[in-house]
């Protein structure tokens, strides 16, 4: 895992920093789309505005608190980080409440993979949850967020299973030690896709996980 500055693992957002790619997609946050900054770390006039939307959101003091609102926050965070430097810097240049730890925890939320950002401003994972999911680095993102969706997590749950993750642990037995089975997801099929996946399964002697599993490989290639 990087710190924001360095080379980032294949799991990590590829988009430009500060680019509202979900906040502004009106399929996800709908009318607030239109309202979605973008933030240019190379810009002084947007980092000085990211400055003074860092320390709203740390003081609490801008309001509303849904997923959207909270993913501006994390916006601002990795933009002013990128603009000044360094995380002590950016907290400096926010000034109010703002911390380094603070600065940290959302800038990385910012950097998590569009996918994963997704079901967060869809209010499917939680803005608490996606900071913990934050703290690992690379595909253990993705097995994290997908066990939070498949699962019903708690933030206490991730919270411990990051926790076990940056101890050492391998990301499926943490998974495993909170009752999580990785790749086990419920499916309801189509009736007609149901019996066929049942005949061929049993023609081939198979169970039916197989042949979906078969499928999906041929289909995500």
């Amino acid at each position: 895992m990087t710190d924001g500055f360095g080379e980032e693992p294949p799991a990590d957002r590829k988009s430009p920093v500060g680019e509202p790619v979900i906040r502004g997609d009106e399929t996800i946050t709908g009318e607030h789309a239109n309202q979605a900054k973008a933030f240019d770390p190379d810009d002084p006039d947007s980092v000085a505005e990211a400055a003074e939307t860092v320390r709203a959101f740390a003081d609490g003091s801008a309001g509303s608190e849904d997923s959207v609102y909270m993913l501006r926050g994390a916006a601002a965070c990795a933009a002013l980080v990128r603009g000044v430097g360094s995380y002590k810097g950016a907290a400096e240049e926010a000034g109010g409440e703002t911390t380094v730890a603070f600065i940290r925890k959302w800038a990385r939320v910012h950097d998590l993979p569009r996918s994963i950002r997704r079901h967060v401003a869809l209010g499917q994972i939680a803005p608490t949850a996606a900071k913990h999911v934050a703290r690992v680095g690379g595909d253990a993102r993705y097995q994290l967020a997908w066990a939070i969706l498949d699962n019903s997590l708690t933030v206490r749950d991730v919270r411990a299973i990051v926790s076990d993750i940056n101890d050492g642990t391998s990301p499926e037995r943490a998974l495993r030690r909170h009752g999580v089975t990785l790749g086990e997801v419920t499916l309801s099929l189509p009736p007609e896709v149901y019996r066929e996946l049942r005949r061929q399964a049993a023609l081939a002697g198979e169970e039916p996980e197989a042949v979906v599993a078969r499928a999906l490989e041929r289909e995500l290639e």
